[in-house]
């Protein structure tokens, strides 16, 4: 049988529309028309995000800020509400996904309340407020990592480990075997998310400044950075004369994972996964003003594994990670079995079994 329109709603962030698109993709090779529902700042996508067309819903996050910020939020959320009635009772979706985020409230909420079949997929191992808020009246929920905190009762009955879709420029990386760093040379890729961290400016620089002029010998850093960082870290490491690449961002960065001996970045769900997929070893600093910790527990999920170093924000100092890069460059064959674990642990087929599930759903088959 063939599906009608689904339905995606993921808010503008990478961590959110990365695993909708690809699922889009999946869906779409199956022959499933997909559209997507977003926020202003997902809209700015729509020209790359690979739906057959993207609509914009009022929505907004109610928690923070005085209470009547709060209230303006809930009123937005309410109005978003009422247009995704309007837009899913036009289109008739064989179901609709949601990716988490409050952008995904008004479409999901309007889907339960109009009988769509509904779906979540959770990126983060502990899930975000807006999925808690869903979570009992949607079909199914999807997640990203094996365990996955947050749950309330009587939610668990529906709940699926798919694993978190990853692009398709991952899957081609994940194919780049790991190259063992015993010849003298190291790569380290530096990364804190889509806008860059300052916390990596502050820190790798004066790390590899405590390293020896011989222990730097070989050694080649990419590392992204915040527009206003760029110049700083780019003078230090010129100074220090060590081979490094600095950009803001870059838009291949699954093969810059791929070409990494060691990777330092934060713990996003989409982040992890990646590392995981393509198999390699990491130094995950998780953000720690997160409301759900959900970084936190992304990063002990691959540091159980072996693949993964997890350190506090508050612990990673200059002279910290100065330390363990002097340790991990005399243990090539140490990061060559971190990196095997790190891809034991990816789920490469995320998005085949997510469409897997939204398929079953839909039809009204509930996955066993």
């Amino acid at each position: 049988m063939t599906l009608g329109p689904v339905l995606v709603a993921a808010g503008g962030t990478g961590g959110h529309l990365f695993p909708a698109e690809a699922l889009t993709k999946e869906l779409s090779t199956r022959g499933v028309a997909v559209e997507l529902v977003t926020d202003p700042r997902g809209k700015k996508y729509d020209g790359d995000f690979p739906a057959q067309a993207v609509h914009q819903i009022p929505s907004a996050t109610p928690s923070g800020g005085s209470l009547l910020a709060r209230a303006k939020a809930v009123l937005t959320l309410l109005g978003g509400t009422v247009a995704a009635l309007w837009l899913i009772g036009s289109k008739r979706p064989a179901a609709v996904v949601g990716f988490g985020g409050y952008p995904s409230v008004p479409p999901v909420f309007a889907a339960t309340l109009l009988r769509v079949p509904t779906i979540l997929h959770e990126q983060n191992a502990v899930m975000g407020r807006a999925n808690r808020f869903l979570a009992a009246r949607v079909d199914a929920v999807a997640h990203g990592f094996p365990t996955l905190k947050g749950l309330g009762s009587g939610i668990k009955a529906h709940t699926y480990h798919t694993g978190n879709p990853v692009r398709p420029s991952v899957l081609a990386a994940a194919k780049v075997p790991y190259r063992v760093p015993d010849d003298g040379t190291f790569d380290l890729l530096v990364t804190g998310g889509s806008q860059g961290a300052r916390v990596m400016a502050d820190i790798v620089p004066p790390a590899i400044a405590l390293l020896t002029p011989q222990e730097r010998v070989g050694l080649r850093i990419v590392q992204q950075a915040r527009g206003e960082d760029q110049a700083r870290v780019t003078k230090a490491y010129q100074e220090l004369a060590v081979a490094a690449e600095v950009l803001p961002f870059f838009s291949d960065l699954p093969t810059r994972v791929a070409a990494a001996s060691l990777v330092i970045a934060r713990a996003g769900a989409s982040t992890v996964s990646e590392l995981a997929v393509i198999g390699r070893p990491s130094i995950l600093v998780p953000f720690p003003h997160a409301l759900d910790q959900d970084q936190a527990a992304n990063a002990e999920e691959l540091a159980a594994t072996g693949a993964a170093q997890v350190v506090r924000e508050s612990e990673f100092t200059p002279q910290w990670l100065a330390a363990a890069l002097r340790a991990a460059r005399q243990t090539p064959q140490g990061l060559a079995s971190r990196a095997a674990a790190a891809q034991k642990a990816g789920i490469d087929d995320a998005a085949k079994r997510l469409a897997d599930l939204v398929t079953n759903i839909a039809l009204g088959n509930k996955k066993e």
